[in-house]
């Protein structure tokens, strides 16, 4: 058991947001996706709801998705201030992953207050990137101004809820580590 602890402890505390201008081009196999996508489903969820939906986009599907950023960015811009090179960057860090994931909660406004879906929802993507890091895999959870007209695009149910795009990709990132403040500062014992 204190080998698992161990491997858990180095896990979470060697996790990094890993940003797409890190990523090499080096598919992510799909068997892999799946795997960290089915340890997302083992996040706790109350009532059971399991709230998280997910949207894969990977490979020419990832222009896809580009598209919609690109294509926002050029309806946005009055054409005096249209830049070209800020058109293609819009789009460039998804097309710089080997995958990219549109995270969705499914609410249930009847049975649960939305944050506790989102919390359920943040727990599974939690699980995503620990298994992410454990693959050497970079990740990277953004949540753009603009979730809920990329739910829009994306044709999501009424009851769906759109909260960001989690990047992936093989990386050659150095290894970081961790700036955080002791625990005990943040800990009152009653």
């Amino acid at each position: 058991m204190k080998q698992s602890v161990e491997v858990v402890n180095h896990i979470i505390r060697s996790r990094r947001s890993i940003f797409p201008p890190s990523y090499i081009a080096k598919e992510i196999p799909q068997e892999i996706i799946n795997n960290i996508l089915e340890n997302a489903n083992y996040a706790p969820t109350h009532k059971r709801t399991e709230p998280w939906r997910f949207i894969v986009f990977r490979g020419e599907k990832l222009q896809h998705l580009a598209s919609f950023f690109m294509e926002r960015y050029r309806n946005n811009t009055p054409a005096e201030s249209f830049s070209q090179a800020r058109y293609e960057a819009a789009g460039e860090k998804i097309l710089k992953s080997a995958c990219v994931i549109v995270v969705n909660a499914q609410l249930h406004p009847n049975d649960l207050p939305e944050w506790e879906e989102t919390a359920a929802v943040a727990c599974a993507v939690q699980n995503m990137w620990l298994t992410a890091t454990a693959y050497g895999i970079g990740a990277y959870w953004s949540s753009p101004g603009v979730l809920k007209e990329l739910g829009e695009y994306l044709g999501l149910e009424e009851n769906r809820k759109c909260l960001g795009l989690y990047y992936m990709g093989y990386h050659e990132a150095p290894e970081v580590p961790a700036r955080r403040t002791p625990i005990e500062e943040k800990i009152t014992w009653a």
